[in-house]
């Protein structure tokens, strides 16, 4: 069977028919991207470029899925379509989940030595490489890709890119620190060893001011906002114009690189091994 194909045969029927062959091209899909062969977006020799049929199956599960009861026990209940199953695990899969809550849906790959700390949530397309942390209230959304030894700190959000299915995913490259309450969404990439300070937001609309080369960075047409390697980020601000803004001295957010990393910047950002 090929698969792109068949999602794309599928997707133009309606959908309860669609469900009758649907359940089985769903449950390849997710197969697929468990064990990390398929993605929703991977790194060629010209960038970053993203998989339209990934995600055009993952729409196709929600689609053709019913809502089925997904309750534990008689006092935690919860209701989710069938075809959007949690991810299941074993202590030989190497994967580090702390008791507490979390969840990771089938279709996310995980790979050895990631530490999943709680209360987190994997969704499913996303994928997350060696040695990664998610920490406590982290979310990992819809296809985000996910490079190794990157540390998702407390409440980091990284958002989902389902629609529209040809936008790039949010991507982090390798060895990249994200800090807590961080949020990037909207087809941000990350470059490996970028560091984000606490509280820096990041979508497609933001501009970023980089004190150290002089630039200003922001979003192209068919082409993400893109932290460049090793920047360091925290959250700014910059003068409104106008009478009125001045009158109320108003400033608006503006993240600003202010230097990129150093031996001081590796030290306060490396993970601990011990941990793993």
């Amino acid at each position: 069977m090929n698969l792109p194909d068949e999602i794309e045969r599928l997707l133009s029927l309606p959908a309860q028919e669609a469900r009758r062959d649907g359940l089985a091209v769903i449950q390849e899909l997710r197969a697929g991207l468990n064990r990390g062969e398929f993605r929703a977006a991977e790194k060629t020799s010209s960038g970053w470029k993203t998989n339209l049929w990934v995600k055009r199956g993952i729409l196709l599960a929600f689609r053709i899925g019913v809502v089925e009861d997904r309750s534990v026990s008689e006092e935690f209940h919860f209701f989710d379509k069938d075809t959007l199953p949690a991810k299941p695990l074993g202590a030989g899969d190497g994967v580090r989940v702390v008791p507490g809550g979390s969840t990771i849906r089938d279709g996310a790959y995980v790979a050895r030595n990631v530490i999943c700390m709680p209360p987190m949530f994997i969704n499913i397309g996303a994928y997350i490489d060696e040695g990664s942390m998610v920490d406590s209230h982290a979310l990992v959304g819809s296809c985000a890709q996910i490079g190794k030894r990157v540390h998702l700190s407390a409440a980091a959000q990284i958002g989902g890119v389902l629609e529209p299915p040809g936008a790039l995913p949010v991507v982090v490259e390798d060895d990249a620190f994200i800090g807590g309450n961080c949020g990037v969404y909207e087809g941000v990439l990350v470059e490996s060893r970028a560091v984000l300070a606490p509280g820096v937001i990041l979508t497609g609309g933001t501009a970023v001011y980089d004190l150290a080369r002089n630039q200003i960075y922001r979003k192209a047409a068919g082409a993400p906002l893109t932290i460049p390697s090793g920047a360091v980020v925290v959250p700014g601000s910059r003068p409104v114009t106008g009478e009125f803004a001045v009158k109320h001295q108003l400033s608006l957010y503006a993240p600003v690189i202010v230097k990129y990393r150093d031996e001081k910047t590796d030290a306060s950002t490396m993970l601990e091994e011990s941990l793993r």
